[in-house]
């Protein structure tokens, strides 16, 4: 069950957060809080994934609500859906380029789209998860997304796919609020230039009238002739290196010029986006046509693309290959975080398994049993920890409960899966038995 968390005082947002969720009442359920600490302190103990939080109720300090999710990386799963009291709002919301921030909404259209949102969100669900919860950070992925020529859409499945890469250390901070811009420009060319075939003089005689582009937008979807075309997103997120390509039914547009034209005229109102898109992906190509894009990314390998705050105060220990972390049957508790590098376990001097940035810690098993090491720990390679006493570790866990509870979730993850390959082992040796 997924948690949407309603930040709200006001009874439309709520009664429209719960008719949605009903609809839907197998995989979502909603909390309601109308105030800040209250707020604030559930997101700290349930992280829920989904936080819709209401601009409109002047009770709540969402600005303060919003610094809590920025200032911790482990609170940066999911998303937020901002609802404002109108567009100066939406705007000086959008402006603070909040990767967290999934959509930002007047109560009217929160009303006609929510129920949209949920079901976008449970039809692409693999990539609503907790940092580390999941057996699927660190294998490959593979598909597509195809929607219409609503830019809400587009804004989600683009978040989806780059906060992917965020929570599965593929990417860095920084790289995802880049590769968010990326995104964003290139399915905006394939919806605008593509699909609805607004040109760039029309789009500048839009906007030099003081024209809003999401009613050119809506306008121009309206049209038969546009009305069915699609977008498609497909990609194929690997270990070393991620692709994508964005494609459309229009009849493709002019890039070379376009390029060209951004190379020489300084002074263009817009049309800058493949040129600053460039700039950030690996490589970057269109077809002839002009009607789809492909580009790379490499991918981070075993580094933490985050590292919790409240972590930055401890002491960063490096290794050498083969260098001893902590020795089976030793008595210490101490908690690492790891921040790059792989490391090898072993249990009876056979070696159990290998851990990586994507596993979190190593020793949590003493650490939370107050007890000796129940394995060997050896470097492979060039690797680093942030060494955490328990006794700080505790501490933190008093201030920020969710890592506490982060770190049961991890420990139970960790558990069904090894239950899991258990049963599927015992399968294997009853058929060949």
């Amino acid at each position: 069950m997924r948690k949407v968390l309603t930040a709200s005082s006001n009874k439309i947002v709520i009664s429209t957060v719960k008719n949605a969720c009903e609809l839907y009442s197998s995989f979502f359920s909603t909390d309601i809080f109308d105030t800040t600490e209250d707020i604030i302190r559930y997101i700290d103990y349930e992280l829920p994934e989904i936080k819709v939080i209401d601009f409109t109720s002047e009770n709540i300090d969402c600005d303060k609500i919003l610094q809590n999710i920025a200032d911790d990386t482990w609170l940066h799963y999911g998303g937020v859906i901002a609802i404002c009291n109108g567009h100066k709002q939406i705007e000086e919301i959008e402006h603070r380029k909040n990767p967290n921030i999934l959509a930002i909404q007047t109560i009217g259209d929160f009303q006609n789209h929510f129920t949209r949102i949920l079901r976008i969100l449970y039809q692409n669900q693999r990539f609503l998860f907790n940092r580390g919860m999941r057996d699927i950070i660190g294998s490959e992925e593979a598909g597509s997304i195809i929607f219409g020529n609503d830019p809400m859409d587009s804004l989600f499945y683009t978040n989806f796919l780059v906060n992917y890469l965020y929570n599965t250390n593929r990417i860095t901070d920084d790289e995802r609020f880049s590769l968010q811009m990326t995104f964003s420009e290139l399915v905006t060319n394939a919806l605008e230039h593509g699909n609805l075939e607004i040109d760039y003089n029309t789009k500048t005689e839009w906007l030099n009238k003081g024209g809003n582009m999401i009613r050119l937008i809506q306008e121009r979807s309206r049209d038969p002739r546009y009305a069915k075309r699609r977008i498609k997103i497909s990609y194929n997120i690997g270990r070393t290196i991620s692709r994508f390509t964005i494609s459309d039914d229009g009849n493709g547009f002019d890039w070379k010029s376009q390029i060209a034209k951004n190379e020489t005229d300084e002074n263009m109102l817009h049309g800058r986006g493949i040129s600053l898109s460039k700039s950030v992906v690996q490589s970057l190509t269109y077809n002839e046509k002009g009607n789809e894009v492909t580009f790379t990314i490499a991918n981070l390998r075993n580094t933490s693309s985050a590292v919790p705050g409240k972590m930055t105060q401890f002491e960063t220990v490096e290794y050498k290959d083969k260098q001893v972390v902590c020795r089976e049957g030793e008595y210490s508790n101490d908690l690492f975080f790891i921040l790059s590098g792989r490391f090898a376990v072993y249990a009876n001097k056979k070696l159990a398994t290998v851990l990586t940035p994507n596993d979190l810690f190593i020793g949590e098993m003493a650490f939370l049993l107050n007890d000796r090491r129940t394995a060997t720990i050896l470097a492979v390679g060039d690797c680093r920890l942030i060494r955490i006493p328990k006794a700080d570790f505790l501490l933190m866990i008093r201030k920020n409960p969710h890592y506490g509870i982060f770190l049961s979730k991890m420990l139970a993850q960790r558990l069904l899966r090894q239950t899991n390959q258990t049963i599927e082992l015992k399968k294997q040796l009853g058929e060949k038995a």
